[in-house]
């Protein structure tokens, strides 16, 4: 008799996403959004939200990605952007604290959704900061796999002492990136984390003091920086779905950079969502990142937060 060995498949890249029902730009809260441009043309652009957030689900999920939704609910225009949500590892899960009114009325339906994915054991641990700290979620604390850290976006949106609270429920430190450009008002908006260990990023949305601390950690060769014209077109807020980059556009010399490292870059058009300061990154929010001990070093200079970051973890996928 024969015996093979079998190896289980890993669990798909698993991310939540809510329909944009009732997506609109009815106020401003950053330099994307105006709501006299989206009335003038409103029930049109709302067909095009469907047809756009339709295009991203189909896109990861045929690069193997499961989808968990969230209900839409009416006066919620930017319920649509999960990203903000929470920020997810390990299954333990850091609720958001919104800093603007009109956000801030969502962390209910929020905790009511991860009280339900804890409940489908989906996640758990769900904690809630305190109100004083303001925290916008995986849209400002993005994880990166080959560090074992979160990039923690800072300044417009997110406090960087909530870094620690996050770190002590997370068990994964934070690098504080203070961001210096209002368009650039969420990290995801300027920078990516790939799993390879190289970064997407847009040097002119961060401070030099946050620039210094992504040059320590990441080296030069794993650096993609974007110009103007790409990070308008929220080139950095991308989703990874193991080797698959999706996104709204993309450069033709961001292509080469990303399929020189073997990722296959998959654009689909979200421009209606970048009217309200959003695109790909923005409409998921990865639900099942986890931390394993660190098998392989990252290429970056000498440095003692590069070398803190070797001795840490990494995420598995």
């Amino acid at each position: 008799m024969n015996i093979h060995a079998t190896t289980a498949a890993p669990p798909p890249p698993r991310f939540l996403m809510c329909p944009p029902r009732h997506f609109a730009v009815t106020y401003s809260i950053n330099p994307w959004m105006d709501p006299k441009a989206w009335a003038e043309s409103g029930a049109a652009l709302h067909a095009t939200a469907q047809r756009q957030w339709d295009g991203l689900r189909h896109a990861l999920t045929a690069a193997g990605a499961a989808i968990e939704i969230l209900p839409p609910a009416p006066g919620l225009p930017d319920l649509v952007f999960t990203a903000n949500a929470a920020v997810v590892l390990g299954g333990k899960v850091v609720l958001a604290r919104f800093r603007h009114l009109e956000r801030q009325k969502e962390e209910p339906l929020f905790a009511v959704a991860f009280a339900t994915l804890a409940a489908l054991g989906l996640v758990a641990d769900v904690m809630q900061l305190p109100a004083v700290l303001k925290f916008e979620g995986a849209g400002d604390c993005i994880f990166d796999a080959r560090r074992g850290l979160f990039w923690l976006g800072c300044g417009f949106r997110s406090d960087a002492a909530a870094g620690r609270a996050i770190a002590r429920h997370l068990g994964a430190r934070c690098v504080a990136l203070p961001l210096a450009d209002a368009n650039f008002y969420h990290l995801d908006t300027a920078f990516c984390a790939l799993p390879c260990g190289a970064v997407i990023y847009y040097p002119g949305a961060f401070t030099p003091a946050a620039l210094a601390r992504i040059h320590a950690a990441v080296a030069p060769t794993e650096r993609i920086a974007l110009d103007r014209a790409d990070a308008a077109r929220f080139a950095a807020n991308a989703v990874c779905v193991g080797r698959s980059i999706v996104l709204s556009s993309a450069s033709a010399e961001l292509h080469r950079a990303l399929e020189q490292r073997g990722y296959a870059v998959i654009e689909t058009p979200l421009d209606v969502f970048q009217k309200s300061g959003g695109s790909a990154c923005c409409l998921t929010l990865r639900l099942d990142h986890r931390l394993v001990a660190a098998s392989a070093a990252v290429s970056a200079p000498a440095s003692r937060a590069t070398a803190t970051a070797r001795r840490r973890y990494r995420a598995g996928t």
